[in-house]
């Protein structure tokens, strides 16, 4: 009888106990393992969702950047600007050669179509503009009258980063200028842009100022 108590015991006593410490060492590890895939794929989730976000952002600002410039180079107008309160110069547009922001990669003008319905605002519909490169930025700046007063600051939106190199052509009609001067206006204007992560990046807009001005001559 003291026998069959003892065999009782035994059984009560296996069946109370927990997993060995081995089995608790290969559960954690598996569990370790399936945590660390988990985590590496919810990981590279994110950053190729993050890394499509700035790619998407840095092509809808080069896109926006370049809507604007066409908007701008289209409508260049014939008309000189004052610079500093200086005489207007000659040339329809200004470049780092000329005296306007000496030293920087900019090229100025004035441009129509700036909206101003029935003249309410105290300005016309033609607005000078100017881009230039300032800390690796492409910047555009506007005056509210095309020959601002001297000491007037012109209000700056700044367009594309990382930009490390920006310079301009010009088509005459037969090839392109590295340098435009002259009472006249070229028929097309390239701008290159030399960025970080896109390189090198070229875009020409037609100018239909000048264009126009000679239909209606023709006329």
């Amino acid at each position: 009888m003291r026998v069959i108590v003892n065999k009782a015991q035994l059984i009560a006593r296996a069946e109370q106990q927990g997993f060995t410490l081995l089995e608790v060492l290969i559960a954690i590890a598996i569990f370790s393992v399936v945590s660390l895939a988990s985590f590496t794929i919810f990981d590279t989730v994110l950053r190729g969702d993050e890394n499509s976000k700035i790619r998407s952002d840095r092509q809808n600002e080069l896109q926006r950047a370049f809507l604007l410039m066409d908007r701008d180079f289209t409508q260049i107008a014939k008309r000189s600007m004052r610079v500093n309160g200086e005489a207007p110069s000659n040339s329809f547009l200004q470049t780092s050669d000329d005296s306007f922001l000496a030293d920087e990669q900019a090229i100025a003008f004035v441009r129509n179509g700036w909206t101003n319905p029935g003249l309410l605002l105290p300005r016309s519909d033609m607005q000078r503009v100017a881009y230039r490169v300032v800390d690796e930025t492409l910047q555009r700046l506007h005056y509210n009258f095309v020959d601002a007063v001297v000491g007037q600051e012109p209000k700056i939106r700044p367009l594309i980063s990382q930009v490390t190199n920006l310079t301009f052509e010009f088509y005459d009609g037969s090839k392109w200028q590295d340098k435009w001067s002259g009472s006249t206006l070229p028929q097309a204007i390239a701008i290159e842009i030399e960025t970080e992560d896109y390189g090198f990046i070229r875009r020409q807009f037609l100018v239909a100022g000048d264009l126009a001005a000679d239909e209606q001559s023709k006329n």
